[in-house]
Order: structure tokens, then C-alpha cells, then sequence
């Protein structure tokens, strides 16, 4: 038979101790076009937890995050030790 590993307890993430070092990103996709663009680019300070909103356009590229990323959350806090 086969040999399945029992999955271990969840580990719960460290506390940041300073806003905008930590960055959680997600894309909310499958939204009706506005404007030609269909997918929202949520990026989350892991202390506060306030939140940047981008909307882009479907396919989006490395490329087209990385700028989208620059713009908000970069230009305004600084760059993140960890996203």
C-alpha cells in the first residue's frame, strides 16, 4: 500500500516589527472588464494590514507586477525585506 505522511500542525507566520517590511500579494481574477482591465493586484502590509489596489488588465506579465508594485507600494513605503 501506499504511504501517506500525516500533515503536521500549521505554523503561524512571525509578527513583523516594523509597517511595509513584510508584503502579502494576491490577484483577484475572473471579474467582468472595466476599462479593459479585469484583474485586481492586492498587496497587504502584514503589520497594519491596510492594503494597495491595482487594477490591470488581463494577461498581465512579471513585467507589468513588478511596475504595478514599484508604483504604489514602493514609491510610497519603501521597498519590503519580504513580499
Amino acid at each position: 500500500g501506499e504511504t501517506i505522511k500525516t500533515p503536521g500542525l500549521l505554523q503561524p507566520l512571525s509578527i513583523p516589527s516594523e509597517r511595509w517590511e513584510e508584503v502579502s500579494m494576491d490577484f483577484i481574477t475572473g471579474l467582468p472588464k472595466s476599462e479593459g482591465k479585469s484583474v485586481i493586484m492586492v498587496m497587504v502590509d502584514r503589520l497594519t494590514k491596510y492594503a494597495h489596489f491595482c487594477a490591470m488588465a488581463h494577461p498581465f506579465t512579471a513585467s507589468t507586477v513588478a511596475i504595478s508594485f514599484m508604483d504604489t507600494v514602493q514609491k510610497l513605503h519603501g521597498t519590503p525585506k519580504i513580499i
